[in-house]
């Protein structure tokens, strides 16, 4: 399989089906990746005496890690394998999460905060039953998912695949499930409470499945869904006893803020599994909302491991799960998991439909790390308390609101949907790319009392601490030169998440950490933290975050020249989104200190920081010797925003220092590193110090977006004829321009091999590469450009709902479940204040360029299907 064009698209929806959106990622359950793809493991053979020192004290460290029982905050010795399974994952932001599966599993599970399992759980499925004149003519598990465990025998599993539709539009999905024999068509939309500018309802621990019934036969029938869920996550720990089981039957008021829908009620009625998960107490909770005509029932327990004869008779003699036992259950024995199903049943006439709303909520509603020194309760724990008693609510709350939910999502994402000038591709980019913001290992988190980490800051207060991990396989939270790209998603949608993260990053920026450590890549020892400068992270769920930021010590991040200037760059971009004097007051004298800092990296007195010789940014295996264009660029795009922070605030000695300091800058960062087509690599003697770099203008892309627009810090002419090379060296010299931007070329365009990261192509980079292109008016190749990364991950590797880091040429990915492919948003960004013609669907691109007549030729805009 070769990769292809936006026309040629497999995953695009080719035709419109009832009830679920035209955009969007669609594929039938039969569908399957067969392309072979394997984790980087192996670097090439020139390549390796660098890493050989590395190698050797990675496997002390990681057995040292071992033999305390942790877990490395990368393990490069237990990868994560390729399962192309994933859909749509469930559960608001910060309260763990759940995955499903596109053929209708539950996996990937990440209920402590952080800690991925991925696993698939059988006994967690809906079952249909249709009966006709009071008999069962119909039972099925609605899941094309091939059994493999021993348990459930007696179930029929198997619906075939290619009578199903599955399509994700996050936070929602749409399965479609077509039956022919009996007239029947059901669908299943699963709705999460995701939307932007909200920091309530989108933090809460749950899920809604809503099921239609459609009846295009002649007689009327019986119609039923049953849920069913069993404790744990699908480990060996789910079986270490102490589980039980109580029914509920739950009518709760919500309240939306004084809206109408605080008049609505819904009576959620189920089953609670109480447990232990990773020494926190957490239930599990399934319900059926009760409405007139309809029938809930209930069996608080079944064993999961067992035939599931006793239920599946059950349900097919009576449609329903009939009598069950009221009462809790006792405790499980060691050895034994525990499952439960609630059941509800209508009927629907001929030639019309009817509808069952199932809800599951999880609460866990307080926390620690593997630590275990401070306790923190979840944000939704605000409303619905620490007890752990909040799962019927929760369900009640939810099958209650998810109207208003739906609504709300429709409303933010209708703008995009309906844009004909927008390639249909993009629509579902955009948004499935966002399910990282709630399956990143996230946490929203509330300090508890004691806790030292409590904030003084009013925003952290109000909206609490927020984090996310730099991927899956990276265990760091809020990793910060991985962040500076996925942070337009934040300050675009929940700006106040991106406010508190900006503000624990400042209170950690005087401070110092001089634990002596050994670093992994030099092998020498040195300090954890030096005072005036950016941490790399805020810490392992492994450990504390927060507490003990850099959990990354590959390298000395102390001493990298990228981390203090994206501290700058954000808070100015921020800044010019809100508009917020006040946080800008507050963030001043941090961005002096690291700028500050960074003069000290002026080895020179060009007016130009220099790289030191080791990877010292984000590309942390791609070395940089003296100026390069990424961090210099990088540099005099937050002297240029330090000199604006310093003018509105009237800080008159400061702006004159800096200007003076750019003004050099500037002067050298066009001599030494403009060669007529694009900027160096770096002014080193190394072979590779003339690669066409793909990120090579990150500073000028983050000061046009902060709409600071100074001519003289980048020539337009000379980012227009770079960004000119770089798409046609870096992106249409491999798979016909749809594989998205290669980190780096020779002048000529083949591979940069000095390094394993030099010819990969990052997911998010290139995503922030178009987005620089749409500023600048190059929108056709924008859109070009991002087309391969979402092609290659979402289509060609099968590498859906967990986009990679990287990837190769040769089917090889690195780091499933990242955190830089939230940069889509900064093509939103881009569009939204660069190209406003466009996105009111009136008029051409704006702002010069090469741009064609139409975005459609980049990717069959919109409706062109």
């Amino acid at each position: 399989m070769a990769c292809v064009s936006p026309n040629e698209s497999t995953t695009t929806p080719r035709e419109s089906i009832e009830g679920v959106p035209d955009f969007g990622w669609r594929v039938p359950l039969s569908y399957s990746c067969n392309l072979k793809c394997t984790p980087f493991f192996k670097p090439r053979l020139n390549q390796i005496p660098q890493y050989i020192g590395l190698s050797f004290r990675y496997m002390r460290f990681w057995m040292g890690l071992k033999r305390q029982g942790r877990q490395p905050f990368i393990d490069h010795m237990n990868q994560i394998s390729h399962k192309p399974i994933y859909g749509c994952p469930i559960g608001g932001i910060g309260c763990g999460t759940m995955g499903r599966g596109y053929k209708g599993e539950f996996c990937r599970f990440q209920i402590s905060p952080g800690i991925y399992h991925h696993k698939e759980v059988e006994a967690n499925q809906f079952i249909l039953t249709l009966r006709r004149n009071g008999e069962t003519v119909y039972q099925q598990v609605l899941s094309s998912h091939k059994k493999k465990g021993k348990g459930l025998k007696a179930w029929n599993w198997g619906f075939p695949g290619d009578q199903a539709t599955y399509h994700a539009l996050y936070p929602r999905a749409w399965t479609v499930y077509r039956i022919p024999e009996h007239s029947v068509t059901v669908t299943c939309r699963q709705i999460s409470p995701i939307f932007p500018h909200d920091y309530k309802d989108t933090s809460l621990p749950t899920a809604v499945f809503i099921w239609d019934i459609q009846n295009d036969g002649d007689t009327d029938l019986e119609a039923s869904i049953t849920f069913t869920f069993k404790n744990g996550q699908g480990v060996k720990a789910d079986s270490t006893g102490g589980c039980w089981s109580e029914p509920f039957h739950c009518q709760h008021k919500s309240e939306e803020n004084g809206s109408s829908a605080s008049d609505k009620t819904a009576v959620a009625q189920g089953v609670s599994i109480h447990q232990i998960i990773s020494g926190q107490p957490c239930s599990y909770n399934i319900a059926a909302a009760v409405k007139d005509g309809l029938k809930v029932t209930q069996h608080t327990a079944f064993d999961p491991n067992g035939s599931g004869h006793n239920l599946w008779n059950n349900l097919h003699n009576n449609g329903h799960l009939g009598t069950s036992t009221a009462e809790t259950t006792p405790k499980t024995p060691k050895g034994q998991e525990l499952a439960a199903a609630v059941c509800a049943s209508t009927k629907v006439k001929a030639k019309a439909h009817g509808q069952l709303d199932f809800c599951l909520a999880w609460d866990m509603p307080v926390i620690q790390f593997k630590a275990a020194e401070n306790k923190y309760s979840r944000r939704y724990a605000r409303w619905f308390g620490t007890a752990g008693d909040a799962g019927p609510r929760l369900c009640a709350h939810a099958l209650t609101l998810y109207p208003v939910w739906e609504k709300k999502i429709e409303d933010w994402q209708n703008p995009v949907l309906q844009n004909q000038n927008l390639p249909s591709w993009y629509k579902s980019a955009l948004f499935n790319e966002l399910y990282f913001v709630s399956d990143g290992g996230t946490v929203w988190l509330d300090p508890m009392e004691g806790n030292s980490q409590i904030s003084t800051h009013p925003i952290v207060k109000e909206y609490s601490k927020f984090a996310y991990l730099e991927g899956h396989e990276y265990r760091m939270y809020n990793t910060y030169d991985v962040h500076h790209y996925s942070s337009f998603a934040l300050i675009m949608l929940w700006p106040k998440l991106q406010l508190s993260l900006q503000y624990d990053f400042a209170d950690t920026i005087l401070g110092e950490d001089t634990k002596p450590t050994k670093y992994l890549m030099s092998g020498e020892m040195g300090v954890l933290k030096a005072a005036n400068t950016v941490p790399h992270d805020l810490g392992d769920p492994e450990d504390e975050p927060w507490k003990r930021p850099n959990a990354y010590v590959i390298h000395p991040t102390y001493d990298w020249k990228d981390l203090n200037l994206k501290f700058v760059l954000q808070a100015y971009r921020d800044y010019s989104a809100t508009k917020d004097k006040g946080y800008l007051e507050t963030m001043y004298p941090c961005c002096k200190a690291v700028v500050e800092k960074a003069i000290t990296w002026d080895q020179n007195g060009d007016g130009l920081i220099e790289n030191s010789g080791f990877a010292d940014q984000t590309f942390d295996a791609w070395v940089m010797t003296g100026s390069s264009a990424y961090c210099a660029g990088m540099w005099l795009a937050a002297l240029r925003m330090q000199v604006e922070m310093a003018d509105v605030l009237g800080m008159s000695e400061d702006k004159e220092r800096f200007s003076a300091i750019l003004d050099r800058g500037k002067k050298s960062f066009e001599e030494k590193l403009w060669n007529g087509r694009y900027y160096d690599f770096d002014t080193s003697e190394s072979g590779h110090h003339d690669s066409i770099m793909a990120d090579q203008l990150a500073g000028h892309w983050f000061m046009k977006a902060s709409q600071l627009d100074d001519d003289t810090v980048f020539p337009p002419d000379h980012v227009k004829t770079s960004l000119k090379t770089i798409f046609d060296n870096n992106v249409m010299k491999y798979g016909k321009g749809n594989m998205g931007a290669i980190n780096g070329t020779q002048p000529d365009g083949t591979k940069d091999l000095s390094s394993p990261q030099s010819e990969e192509f990052w997911t998010g980079v290139t995503y922030a590469l178009a987005a620089n292109m749409i500023q600048m008016g190059m929108v056709e190749e924008g859109f070009q450009t991002a087309w391969g990364s979402y092609h290659v991950c979402w289509e060609w590797l099968g590498l859906h709902f967990q986009t990679p880091e990287a990837y190769t040429t040769d089917h090889s990915y690195r780091s499933l479940g990242y955190m830089r492919p939230l940069a889509i948003w900064s093509m939103q960004w881009a569009l939204e204040r660069f190209q406003p013609h466009l996105m009111s669907g009136t008029g051409k691109p704006t702002g010069g360029g090469d741009t064609g007549e139409s975005v459609k030729s980049a990717g069959e805009g919109g409706d062109a299907r």
